[in-house]
């Protein structure tokens, strides 16, 4: 052990008397000036060998810090489908849970391919194909040509983000995955899956880009509800992370949806109760946790408007969801796990549209007042008009975008990011009729395009499941499967 010890104590000073260490003498080619200071960082060559090959520097105007923050973004806002998957399978009944989580997945199997294909360019080229900005070239970025993983992203041509063009794609296609999921809800435990196969890329080409394209590409002309000036500035409706493209978007789809399908059998008197509210606590955790890249890179940069939408994110969700549970205490007496989880995705959507432009007061109003309205919605409307929307897509979804957007034409800052002139409050209130242009524009076209598209899958194979198959469960009929094996 002795000889150990020494052996090691000798070993150590000898190589702590060598150059190599960080006290070491300089090597006496290395320039020692402070003007040459990049140069004695650099290896020296022996003659007559050739340089080894030096990494390229970052493309100009991108940084590191904000490329790893946009792809961390990414996968958060990714991860936001599987959490969907969860909260929406803990809901319903427990032979149909294979089914919605199947939809959620297919989701993220089809829009990928749909986005890089042709998705991307009909969302975000420039060169419209349509009448009056209706919806960017198929052809101008066909398979993600021209998109590049070094050229910055250029919302405006004289504007530069921080991000590649690649990064920029790769989070749009994240919206474009969760958005069609969100409409699952509302048909859940009754339409065949071939249809939903059917159904899910034509209202995605035919939906989703288009109102995409108007809201947050900006097109000059009819469709121009987005708008930018030459300094990137908004002129139009604000939608920070996607009250209007994401939310008002699939809640109109989805209570469409669940209008053309009818109510499930036996609805309302005779319906299963949630099989798994401790799955559906857990699948609303992961969209809280998603929530932030979705709410936190909209910005499309590491900076301060990320770090104000994260904060507004989290106060106007943890209002919301308190108001709930108040309100159920007060009605029923008892608050409920389900009540709590609900109110708190209702003010996550409602904050979406707003979580760069606002601060944590007018948040924690967004917030209450997204409960008030979703509760209205699902305890009152929706049993008073007898439409059958399963998990209340259209009631919180739809109803909370609503409220978020118009909340944000009156609650936006002056000066907060990228928009200058803020909303009702700093005496702006054009920006609230910019906003409820943005809703109806997407009401319309949505519930109307949703309409037709399902009227023509019902027409050729039909979109509801035989009574057989719904009193079997869609999980044995559509796949063979069971969730769960009792011995």
């Amino acid at each position: 052990m002795v000889r150990f010890a020494l052996s090691l104590f000798l070993l150590l000073g000898l190589c702590m008397s060598t150059p190599a260490f960080g006290q070491g003498a300089p090597l006496p080619d290395t320039p020692a000036t402070d003007a040459a200071a990049t140069e004695a960082t650099a290896p020296v060559v022996p003659a007559g060998e050739a340089a080894a090959p030096v990494a390229a520097p970052p493309a100009p105007g991108t940084t590191n810090g904000d490329q790893a923050w946009m792809l961390t973004c990414c996968a958060l806002v990714l991860f936001m489908t599987p959490g969907l998957a969860f909260f929406y399978g803990g809901l319903v009944g427990r032979k149909n849970i294979l089914s919605v989580l199947m939809q959620c997945f297919l989701c993220m199997g089809v829009v990928t391919i749909l986005w890089v294909v042709v998705g991307f360019s009909l969302a975000f080229s420039a060169d419209d194909a349509g009448f009056a900005g209706f919806v960017g070239n198929p052809m101008t970025h066909f398979m993600l040509k021209d998109i590049s993983f070094t050229d910055v992203w250029q919302p405006v041509p004289t504007y530069n983000t921080a991000i590649s063009e690649q990064t920029f794609m790769a989070f749009q296609m994240m919206f474009a995955i969760i958005t069609p999921g969100l409409i699952v809800g509302a048909f859940a435990e009754r339409m065949k899956f071939i249809a939903f196969v059917i159904f899910l890329p034509l209202w995605c080409l035919l939906v989703y880009c288009p109102v995409a394209h108007w809201v947050w590409y900006g097109p000059t002309g009819f469709f121009g509800l987005g708008s930018f000036n030459e300094g990137a500035v908004s002129v139009g409706a604000l939608d920070f992370a996607g009250g209007t493209v994401v939310h008002i978007n699939a809640g109109i789809a989805a209570l469409v949806c669940c209008i053309v399908l009818g109510p499930r059998r036996g609805y309302p008197k005779q319906m299963t109760a949630p099989h798994n509210l401790p799955f559906a606590v857990l699948g609303a955790g992961m969209l809280w946790f998603g929530w932030f890249g979705f709410n936190g890179g909209s910005g499309l940069y590491a900076g301060d408007q990320a770090v104000r939408a994260f904060v507004t994110t989290q106060v106007a969700a943890a209002t919301a969801g308190v108001c709930w549970s108040i309100i159920e205490l007060i009605r029923n007496g008892k608050p409920t796990a389900l009540g709590m989880i609900t109110g708190a995705v209702a003010g996550l959507v409602a904050i979406t549209p707003a979580a760069g432009f606002v601060d944590v007061g007018s948040a924690i109003v967004i917030g209450a007042v997204a409960t008030v309205v979703s509760y209205i919605f699902v305890a009152f409307v929706k049993p008073a008009l007898g439409y059958d929307d399963s998990l209340d897509v259209f009631g919180v979804h739809g109803m909370a975008g609503i409220w978020g957007a118009i909340a944000t034409g009156i609650f936006a800052i002056k000066g907060f990011g990228f928009e200058t002139n803020g909303g009702l409050i700093e005496g702006n209130s054009y920006q609230v009729v910019l906003q409820l242009k943005a809703v109806l524009y997407t009401l319309v076209y949505s519930g109307v395009v949703s309409f037709i598209l399902l009227k023509i899958i019902d027409f050729t194979i039909g979109l509801r499941c035989t009574e057989d198959a719904e009193k079997m469960g869609l999980d044995l009929s559509d796949h063979a499967e069971t969730a769960y094996t009792i011995s």
